[in-house]
């Protein structure tokens, strides 16, 4: 599949009441969630973007009224040496769902072909194996019912060049900024032809790519909503249990119904 991420760069605003739009999001998101709950289904979100595109803002809207019982954000970053000391694609073995439960990734194993590919960490032939391996490991997860939703948030560089100036402006965000940022910064083309290869060899029938107009905060989050709602709810029975008659006998009785 061929993305051109010249097409999301449009940054227009959200059209409509954003905070009602978002509260009707979060609690569709919900009853999707008690869906996979109780019909034991297992879903996968992973997250990729430029830096300071806004994916912490996407995951922490996306997950706000989740039960934190059934869901597990994972941040990626560097292995650990006993990480390094595995194939790479361990690591995300270790922390795939269990039945019943979502696992949201913000980064993911596409680091083997963004990331190690342009700074060197893996080489060429590791890396362009790395897109069979990635297309068959997803394809196990669906083979096993797990529903994957791929998001990647595309910012441009002005837009990006703006959100790295306030991280360094206001002293509560300065954390979340580092030489990384401007490492990547600087091979902007290179990760463009690496983003260009990922889309055209791993976006499948049944893991695509969705890609998100990042440059206005608010109208991006929810299309990011939007698209993963649209498609976990494809993948999950949306009827409510029928209740125990048991339950409902004892509960009459102790209610006085």
């Amino acid at each position: 599949m061929k993305i051109d991420l010249s097409d999301y760069e449009s940054g227009d605003k959200f059209d409509g009441d954003y905070d009602k739009a978002l509260a009707r999001l979060q609690k569709r998101l919900s009853h999707i969630q008690f869906a996979h709950i109780v019909h034991k289904r297992r879903a996968i979100v992973l997250f990729e973007g430029w830096d300071a595109a806004g994916k912490g803002g996407i995951i922490k809207r996306l997950t706000a009224e989740w039960d934190p019982r059934y869901f597990e954000v994972w941040p990626i970053s560097a292995p650990t040496p006993e990480e390094f000391s595995h194939h790479y694609l361990w690591r995300f073995w270790q922390r795939l769902p269990a039945q019943h439960n979502i696992a949201v990734f913000d980064r993911s194993w596409y680091g083997r072909v963004l990331v190690e590919r342009v700074e060197g960490y893996a080489s060429e032939a590791e890396w362009r194996r790395a897109y069979d391996e990635i297309n068959d490991f997803e394809g196990q997860q669906a083979d096993t019912g797990a529903t994957l939703v791929k998001i990647f948030v595309h910012v441009t560089q002005e837009e990006q060049d703006k959100r790295l100036k306030d991280r360094l402006e206001h002293p509560w965000k300065r954390w979340k900024t580092g030489l990384d940022d401007y490492r990547n910064r600087a091979k902007r083309a290179d990760y463009l032809a690496a983003m260009h290869d990922m889309f055209e060899h791993s976006s499948t029938k049944s893991a695509p790519w969705t890609v998100i107009d990042g440059n206005n905060k608010k109208a991006g989050r929810i299309a990011a909503l939007t698209a993963i709602a649209d498609q976990l709810e494809k993948r999950v029975p949306m009827d409510p249990p029928e209740l125990d008659p048991e339950v409902m006998k004892v509960a009459k009785k102790a209610l006085g119904l």
